[in-house]
């Protein structure tokens, strides 16, 4: 974001006219035997070109005055070096003392030179003479701007000092542009790359007239005439032959574009495209862009709208090229290119969702995955949203929805998109089969035991609502830690307890469980697993159907994780999540 005012500070040798400078602005004239330091001057921002405060600082170079330049540097925003151009030792201080000075107190600033008494330069000095000058020092010293002359005297350019100085700080050259080589810089090319790809609409690399516009109503509120964008693209095709074709606007002449902003001048343009996608002056993103404030009450759990789930679904078939129907891992790579990274790369994402055959990510496993994030962390998505390019108010695809926590009669039906609920049970009673049923992946005989906590999540149909279920499975290692904590156990809607049918031991450990933390009042569910197996007398001092009875609960359903017909069992899940006072 631009900041609200600017700092400038005017140094140099003695009698170069920096105060001259200064009264010739304020006064608009010249004011001859000015006293050797000039106020602190604020100028207000309606009659700036920046519309915004602009201090500026006039400083001695006399020795006696240096803790004053010290302390005036390491306040400044920019630093105006200013020479007599009709006396070379000033001009050659710049390089032997002034920019090392400066340096030595503060690194990293803006310098702008100036060149003040172009009214009494010598006959023999042409601009070639002096752009041999500037030139090495350009190269020498990186943090310079810019360079421009000026008569105090004669009241030339006296404003354009400023200018050049507010531009310096508000639109800075050295993070996107190489003087040296006269090139974008990489951090640059990246940063406008990503952008060209977000206005690609089509996905196709290029730019058309229709998506030209809206970038451009996008970041100066105004469309360009046809006439303007006719000639905007026959520069191109002049000077960049490659820039465009009969489509519109590829890539590289896009980045050849902003090149050209910036050579002649016009570094603000590329600026305001930069700072309307999100970017700061180190071509990092904003914390405002990728983590706009939310304020989500406690108690309360938050989830995407539609327009959440729709900008994900475009999403989706923007970057499925083949039109297959799935994500492949170089269609989710291309993807994730406009983005710092794949926030999905600690998750299983070809167990945690819907894939095809081969592991590639479906549209239900995509908005699924989503689903997941938003539950797990919903300031990874919100953050993803910005990256993605979804607009300037990230945060109204979002809706904050009271938890369901403990329920009376009086509730009323909980009405959301998304619902999950928590699965316990001992080692070995089925719960990763649970949860894989739910993603659609095959039961396997083998059995490994799960190590770290699983999620899934996916559509389940409720009438004609599609409503997405996330599943947590929570072992034994996790049990403690999850069920001791009311604020984590909250966040669930259901609980569901699963226990083997075959395993004399499996019901005593989740009938404890929920003994010890006092789970009453938390809608539950209890599966009995593994029932084409032999089912055994549970030891416990009652058998789970009487058990669930003497609660007042439903009696255990009977499944079979490896028949893999469990959709019954899903819908139930979103239904308790949906109608919770109803199983209480």
């Amino acid at each position: 974001m631009l900041k609200n005012d600017v700092r400038i500070l005017l140094v140099g040798d003695d009698k170069v006219g920096k105060s001259s400078i200064v009264t010739s602005l304020i006064k608009d004239t010249f004011i001859p035997n000015v006293q050797h330091v000039i106020p602190e001057v604020t100028i207000p921002p309606e009659v700036t070109p920046e519309n915004i405060v602009t201090y500026i600082v006039d400083s001695s170079a006399r020795p006696e005055n240096r803790e004053q330049l010290d302390s005036e540097i390491k306040k400044a925003d920019v630093i105006c070096v200013v020479y007599s151009v009709n006396n070379k030792e000033t001009f050659d201080r710049i390089s032997s003392f002034w920019i090392p000075y400066i340096r030595m107190i503060r690194n990293n600033i803006s310098i702008i030179i100036v060149g003040n008494k172009i009214d009494v330069r010598g006959e023999h000095t042409t601009n070639e003479n002096l752009k041999e000058e500037i030139t090495p020092l350009l190269k020498t010293f990186k943090e310079i701007e810019t360079c421009v002359e000026c008569s105090a005297k004669s009241n030339i350019n006296i404003s354009e000092v400023i200018y050049f100085a507010q531009k310096a700080i508000l639109y800075p050259t050295a993070p996107i542009y190489d003087s040296q080589i006269n090139a974008l810089k990489p951090a640059c090319v990246q940063a406008l790359s990503r952008i060209f790809k977000l206005c690609d609409l089509e996905g196709d690399g290029i730019l058309t007239d229709e998506e030209i516009m809206k970038f451009q109503k996008y970041c100066f509120s105004q469309p360009l005439s046809e006439e303007e964008l006719f000639l905007v693209k026959e520069i191109i095709k002049e000077n960049y032959p490659e820039g465009v074709n009969e489509r519109g606007l590829t890539q590289n002449g896009f980045l050849f574009l902003h090149n050209l902003f910036i050579c002649q001048g016009s570094v603000e343009t590329t600026w305001e495209v930069l700072r309307k996608y999100g970017y700061d002056d180190n071509l990092s993103f904003r914390e405002d862009f990728i983590h706009p404030k939310i304020e989500i009450p406690d108690e309360c759990t938050i989830e995407l709208k539609k327009e959440g789930y729709d900008f994900f679904r475009n999403l989706f078939h923007k970057y499925d090229k083949d039109k297959d129907g799935v994500l492949s891992p170089r269609e989710l790579n291309e993807l994730f290119s406009i983005t710092p990274g794949n926030p999905w790369i600690s998750m299983d994402t070809q167990q945690s969702v819907v894939t095809d055959k081969n592991g590639n990510i479906t549209l239900q496993g995509f908005l699924s995955q989503w689903s997941l994030i938003t539950w797990l962390d919903y300031k990874v998505t919100l953050e993803y949203l910005a990256y993605f390019g979804y607009g300037d108010n990230t945060t109204s695809v979002f809706e904050i929805i009271p938890l369901n926590k403990k329920h009376s009669k009086h509730n009323k039906k909980i009405k959301r998109k998304v619902y999950s609920c928590c699965v316990l049970g001992a080692t070995g009673s089925g719960k990763t089969a649970l949860l894989k049923g739910l993603v659609d992946k095959s039961f396997t005989e083998v059995y490994q035991t799960t190590t770290k906590r699983f999620c899934v999540a996916n559509s389940v149909v409720i009438g004609d609502e599609e409503k997405y279920l996330i599943m947590n499975e929570v072992g034994p290692k996790y049990d403690s830690d999850l069920l001791s904590s009311k604020k984590r156990l909250d966040a669930y809607d259901v609980l569901v307890f699963i226990y083997d049918s075959s395993d004399i031991h499996s019901f005593a450990y989740i009938a404890n469980l929920r003994k010890q933390y006092n789970l009453m009042g938390y809608p539950v569910i209890y599966i009995s697993t593994k029932n084409d197996c032999i089912a055994v007398e549970q030891r416990y001092e009652e058998q789970p159907d009487e058990y669930c009875r003497n609660l007042g609960l439903s009696i255990p359903i009977r499944t079979s994780v490896k028949s893999n017909i469990l959709s019954d069992v899903y819908h139930l899940i979103v239904g308790i999540g949906m109608n919770p006072y109803v199983f209480n």
